[in-house]
């Protein structure tokens, strides 16, 4: 039987948000919208706990957990030998930056990084801060005072990474003068391609844009310092790039002496069951970002990587912060790797994803909403549409049908993300149960069943109770 939610305990909590948080008005009105079309407004829990492959809202329901902590618990909700590694440097070291731990976890990167050729760390808090510390450590090593980042890419939410980001066009509103240094490039998706090109004829365009169209039109190859790329386009919507695609980046950085920042913030540390999402494609990066897996969904810690010279003597590169590289994050961090080797944790995402890959990939010939499945390991999402638009009015669009299905899948037990693209991404934890994994994949095809027979209209479903806010 289905969850009603938001359930009263869970309600009263979302109401107070109304007046708490920002953002607090936003669900009302996007409720409204989500109704005016036909499709039920998404339904939202708050957490009351969470352990191992599942969590419990507050109103005491189940889902199986496929959020994740946005990417970040590798190894499921709240492991306890990573939460008694936190608690032992906490008793130990409280928080010093003089601390060994530090040193430790930054041998143990050095040793899996790609080809073992970036051996300096720098420890930051988050995958925000790590991608701002690589793009000054770039400008600065380099000399220059241009970098090229994605449409749709997504590096973070501080002042410097909603410029460098291209997540949508209204995500740095306002800001547009900051971004003046920052060159945005196409990014080849598997969908919307343009002007009917194959597959292989947009990346080709995407490649002759970097290499030819950039340097001759709007800023000299000289005065470049970088580009930074997702391995894996993680809150664009999983998109999965081609092999040709990341090697002609690494071939025009070469040739024109930029260097090549890869962003693993959430590709990284398993998630694309291999150590790393660039190992998939022969390629080995200049400085590679890292977080969220690292510390086991526990502590924050995250950094960046790069070869020797770039970090070893930059002196006018500055990053850090007082919470950077803390005694309870590297504990967390060298418990997590130490895990990942003892258990074969990537080794069991790989095994994970190949069940998925052999469940998902008729669905998009099997169900007229689905359009595209995506899985590089458990990188996994499923893209949504309606095969008739028309009925919605001009102001459609696809995102309207991914949310229905993820609030389907919800209120049925599993917990995905769906936010402002037409997608229900699903980040299980790298070692999740295979029965657990089975049964979630289970909902997740009744789910698209139930809205392909255009159930979850808006009159199916209670009404949502009065107040309840935020996305």
């Amino acid at each position: 039987m289905a969850y009603i939610l938001p359930g009263p305990k869970t309600s009263e909590r979302l109401h107070a948000g109304k007046t708490l948080f920002r953002h607090g008005l936003n669900y009302d009105e996007d409720a409204v919208a989500s109704a005016a079309r036909g499709f039920i407004p998404p339904a939202q829990i708050i957490l009351d706990r969470a352990e191992g492959d599942y969590v419990w809202d507050l109103d005491g329901n189940r889902y199986i957990d496929f959020q994740n902590g946005w990417a970040t618990n590798p190894l499921g909700n709240c492991h306890p030998e990573v939460l008694q590694s936190v608690q032992d440097a906490h008793q130990r070291y409280g928080y010093h930056w003089e601390h060994p731990l530090r040193f430790e976890l930054a041998e143990k990167l050095a040793d899996i990084m790609p080809g073992k050729q970036l051996p300096r760390f720098t420890f930051e808090v988050s995958g925000t801060e790590a991608v701002e510390s690589a793009v000054h450590t770039a400008l600065c090593y380099k000399k220059r005072r241009y970098i090229i980042s994605f449409t749709s890419s997504f590096h973070g939410a501080g002042m410097g990474t909603k410029v460098i980001s291209g997540y949508t066009s209204e995500h740095n509103l306002y800001m547009e003068p900051w971004g003046a240094a920052v060159i945005k490039a196409p990014y080849p998706y598997s969908q919307n391609i343009p002007a009917d090109m194959t597959p292989e004829q947009y990346v080709n365009y995407c490649l002759w844009y970097l290499e030819s169209h950039i340097p001759e039109y709007i800023v000299p190859a000289e005065n470049i310092a970088a580009i930074l790329v997702e391995p894996g386009l993680a809150e664009g919507g999983n998109w999965i790039p081609s092999v040709d695609f990341i090697q002609g980046i690494r071939r025009i950085c070469n040739e024109n002496d930029w260097l090549m920042i890869v962003d693993e913030v959430l590709t990284g540390l398993g998630r694309t069951g291999k150590m790393w999402g660039i190992d998939h494609y022969d390629v080995i990066p200049d400085m590679m970002v890292v977080g969220k897996n690292l510390s086991g969904g526990v502590e924050p810690c995250a950094g960046v990587a790069a070869r020797d010279e770039i970090l070893g003597d930059n002196p006018r590169a500055s990053a850090g912060s007082t919470f950077a590289g803390t005694p309870a994050g590297c504990a967390a961090g060298l418990k997590t790797l130490e895990i990942f080797k003892r258990d074969n944790v990537v080794e069991q995402a790989a095994e994970l994803a190949e069940i998925a890959q052999s469940r998902m990939a008729d669905w998009p010939k099997k169900y007229a909403i689905v359009s595209d499945v995506r899985c590089l390991g458990l990188l996994m999402g499923i893209s949504f549409t309606h095969p008739d638009k028309t009925q919605f009015g001009d102001d459609y669009d696809d995102s309207y049908v991914a949310r229905t299905v993820r609030n389907e899948m919800l209120v049925n037990g599993v917990w995905a993300i769906c936010d402002t693209e037409p997608t229900v991404r699903m980040y299980p934890a790298l070692n999740m149960d295979k029965q657990i994994f089975v049964e979630a994949l289970d909902i997740i095809e009744a789910a698209i069943q139930t809205v392909e027979k255009g159930a979850p209209l808006v009159g199916d479903y209670p009404a949502i109770p009065s107040g309840v806010t935020g996305f």
